[in-house]
């Protein structure tokens, strides 16, 4: 009898206090739970969008006599860009001043994995409209490891044949057109599963009926 009520005592001893333990662990359990779902209810329903006003409170922070200089490269598709930053401690002057850099071209398509260093030669300095000033863009040639030019590098040869007339003042006229595309890659302002009316009043069209997106348009060409 003394066993079993020495039991019994230990029973109601030990049951309250483990109950008040599996209580706490629920309520953590719990208020984990609820912070997990107001995670994704935040993150599903902002997708992967972020808040450009946080940003901007970033890029408007003082960085001195430092520069970032972003440079930019057409990747092994030809067409789509890649772009990477460095600082320096000054604003360049001339793109001379800009060192050579690398990459890893094996994840551009612009080399095998076992020999992938690719050099970014800079070309062109711009000041960078998106970090502002003394931020620049540097568009680049992109060569191989053994300083042949990748096969997207078209500029090259480009610059080889008017280098060759530089003698006679070529003139050249260029025309930048181009498709702004949605996220599904549908034609910007394009009516969802159809097409719009015929071709006729969208031409140097007037209007926002007939020209969808001329503020990325204008913000381009300045």
């Amino acid at each position: 009898m003394s066993l079993m009520s020495s039991a019994l005592r230990a029973t109601c001893v030990v049951g309250p206090q483990f109950a008040r333990g599996v209580l706490r662990n629920k309520q953590k359990l719990l208020r984990s739970h609820q912070y997990i779902v107001k995670m994704s209810i935040s993150i599903s329903s902002s997708g992967s969008h972020t808040n450009k006003a946080v940003l901007q409170k970033y890029l408007e922070l003082e960085s001195g006599s430092q520069c970032q200089l972003m440079y930019v490269w057409i990747d092994g598709t030809g067409q789509n860009l890649r772009c990477k930053t460095r600082t320096m401690v000054k604003e360049p002057g001339h793109v001379k001043e800009i060192p050579i850099w690398n990459f890893d071209g094996s994840s551009t398509m612009q080399a095998e994995g076992s020999n992938s260093d690719m050099f970014l030669v800079p070309r062109c300095l711009y000041n960078d409209p998106f970090r502002s000033k003394p931020h620049k863009l540097v568009l680049c040639d992109v060569f191989k490891y053994d300083w042949r030019p990748s096969e997207s590098n078209k500029r090259k040869t480009c610059s080889e044949a008017m280098d060759a007339v530089k003698d006679q003042v070529p003139w050249f006229g260029i025309e930048q057109e181009y498709t702004l595309l949605n996220k599904d890659e549908h034609p910007f302002g394009w009516p969802k599963g159809g097409f719009p009316g015929p071709q006729g009043p969208y031409y140097c069209g007037v209007g926002a009926n007939k020209v969808y997106g001329r503020d990325i348009v204008e913000a381009h060409y300045r």
